[in-house]
């Protein structure tokens, strides 16, 4: 007999209790499965692991490694081989990781099997949501949601984005043509056509305004841009539903057909929306547009956090709630505190999913001081990594993990902290990408000290009415000595002018901000030049990234993250090809010898 939801929920919050407790015991169980079930692969056959399943000869045997170590591995089963090279499981499909997470496009392998894990994490995500939102049942969600064009490998698999393969999958579309807990038809969430489909998610969304209860997308940068389409085409929107008709630029016949059955003329309900929409102010634009809105469902953590402000503008200050900590390589775990303010935001990582493992951060000079990504593992380093239920709160890490898809002691490049704990199960906060970095000389600035810069000379605009709507960086060692280039891209009042020392002002507020090492060599050393604002067209976020997402095996829109430091050519000079003004910091950062914690004038 199926279960009521209730009785799903139930049960699902009962299961988190019971593996938060037993959670090495759990982690034991897991790591000796996919070892069993693992033994005779080729991969671990290699390393003489000779179906060993306890932990003290796997962490011996099995080496800690990044995608590069097992490239070639990938590549053989890529082109057709069909042995058991790293899983004993026959592999389903690729994933392509997002082409702006470390800057390399990756083929993960993944297989039926691990569609089962994915799904009870989102099964458990749910019934955590509801216990803070228990109507939920009772309305709608307007998620904006998009596919990738896929790629087949030279031996016929089928390489694309995660999210594209969840859309895609039997699942996805049997709760969708019952009941759909979306006001997106699927026909509209498959349409290749980005415009084609954000424009009929977004009609449909208008037209089931007061069904929506929830609203939100993967990143917090696509529901910003779905937004932004809201301001340049509700006039278009509001003559569809006025008139019962859809816009001649949507021409894909399974999309105008899905629409149809939603839409319906409403001239009452095109008057409020162009009322709405043709006000000064955009501010709570969601709240009034979709009234009866309870939260926003969008990833606020890491890179995303710099949009908060504009969603809190936008939605008028409703809960952001980051759901999910996942990636192409696995499902890690859930956010129990939904409710949480999104600076607060911890994962409790789900032990069954996985085999985890942590490499300890240290910070060096106030600078992340980890092992390079690129650099090989020797035995000490090796003998650093603790599990689980051995990591200390408030210290660093970077994730490692053994999959039962086939994945190894694999470095995925993320850096955790250790925020507290659910039970036994440590729950972490989302640091930043390790391997994401700017660097002149000696200095390393990850993405975190670079967002919080950006952040801190953001105030200074707040007089001007301004904000910065989205930003990358580029280490520009063309000039001597090298300096750090920002992009910035500005919403402004065109009635309070930003005069160009208030710029000049965030160059040197964000030097500021940056680490001591590079402000010694901004100013004793003289290694580093001063630090360059680029103002943009608008539009050029929207431009990189349509070029992101147009490349083969690219990026699908909603699992697309703008790049904090670009390097690819095509890129700079993309930016480089919108840039209206530039400014440079006026002098150089304070700094003295020795550590913040020794000059109280540091």
């Amino acid at each position: 007999m199926e279960r009521t939801l209730a009785e799903v929920n139930e049960k699902n919050l009962q299961f988190i209790e019971e593996v938060t407790i037993n959670v090495d015991v759990v982690q034991k169980r897991v790591l000796d499965e996919i070892l069993t079930r693992n033994a005779n692969v080729e991969y671990l056959q290699r390393l003489n692991l000779k179906g060993h399943t306890d932990r003290e000869t796997f962490k011996k045997v099995v080496p800690v490694i990044t995608y590069e170590d097992i490239q070639s591995d990938i590549n053989r089963i890529a082109n057709g081989d069909r042995s058991p090279i790293l899983c004993s499981q026959p592999v389903s499909e690729f994933f392509t990781s997002s082409g702006t997470s470390g800057g390399e496009r990756k083929l993960i392998p993944t297989t039926e099997e691990e569609n089962g894990r994915r799904h009870q994490l989102r099964s458990l995500k749910m019934s955590v949501v509801s216990q803070f939102f228990p109507d939920l049942g009772n309305g709608k969600g307007m998620y904006f949601m998009f596919i990738k064009s896929e790629a087949k490998t030279p031996g016929g698999l089928l390489a694309r984005p995660i999210l594209t393969s969840v859309y895609k999958s039997s699942h996805f579309k049997t709760s969708n043509s019952r009941v759909s807990p979306y006001t997106s038809p699927i026909e509209a969430i498959l349409c290749l056509d980005s415009y084609q489909s954000m424009y009929s998610q977004m009609l449909c969304g208008l037209c089931q305004n007061r069904e929506v209860v929830r609203v939100g997308s993967i990143f917090a940068s696509a529901f910003i841009r779905a937004m932004r389409f809201l301001e340049d085409h509700w006039s278009l929107l509001c003559n569809d539903i006025r008139t019962g008709t859809i816009n001649n630029k949507i021409t894909d016949p399974s999309v105008r057909e899905a629409v149809m059955k939603i839409l319906k003329p409403d001239s009452e309900l095109a008057d409020f929306i162009e009322a709405e929409c043709s006000k000064d102010s955009w501010e709570g634009i969601v709240t009034r547009v979709w009234p009866n809105t309870t939260y926003v469902d969008v990833v606020v953590t890491g890179a995303m956090s710099q949009y908060i402000p504009m969603l809190d503008y936008y939605c008028n200050s409703l809960p952001l709630v980051s759901t999910m900590y996942a990636s192409s390589e696995c499902f890690f775990g859930i956010n129990l505190n939904p409710l949480c303010k999104p600076s607060e935001v911890s994962y409790t990582l789900i032990p069954i999913i996985a085999y985890f493992e942590f490499l300890p951060i240290h910070r060096s000079n106030e600078v992340i001081d980890s092992i390079s990504s690129h650099t090989s593992f020797n035995e000490k380093d090796e003998q650093q990594l603790v599990d689980l239920v051995d990591v200390k709160i408030g210290q660093e890490y970077e994730l490692v993990v053994t999959t039962y898809s086939g994945l190894y002691r694999y470095r995925v490049g993320d850096v955790l902290r250790v925020a507290g704990y659910k039970n036994n199960a440590p729950q972490f906060n989302f640091v930043c990408r390790d391997n994401v970095i700017l660097s002149i000389d000696s200095e390393k600035t990850n993405e975190i000290e670079l967002q919080n810069a950006v952040k801190n000379a953001a105030n200074n605009l707040m007089a001007f009415d301004a904000r910065v709507i989205d930003y990358t960086s580029h280490a520009d060692t063309a000039t001597i000595p090298g300096h750090y280039v920002l992009f910035w891209e500005l919403n402004v009042n065109a009635s309070s002018p930003i005069p160009p020392s208030v710029l000049e002002d965030c160059c040197l507020t964000i030097e500021e901000s940056l680490n001591s090492v590079y402000r010694q060599g901004r100013t004793s050393d003289k290694s580093i030049g001063p630090l360059e604002i680029r103002i943009v067209e608008t539009g050029t976020f929207d431009k990189l990234m349509d070029y992101c997402c147009t490349s083969l095996l690219g990026a699908s829109i909603n699992q697309y993250k703008t790049p904090r430091c670009v390097k690819f050519a095509p890129h700079v000079e993309l930016l480089n090809s919108r840039v209206v003004s530039s400014y440079f910091s006026p002098v150089c950062p304070k700094w003295v010898p020795g550590s913040k914690q020794w000059n109280n004038t540091d």
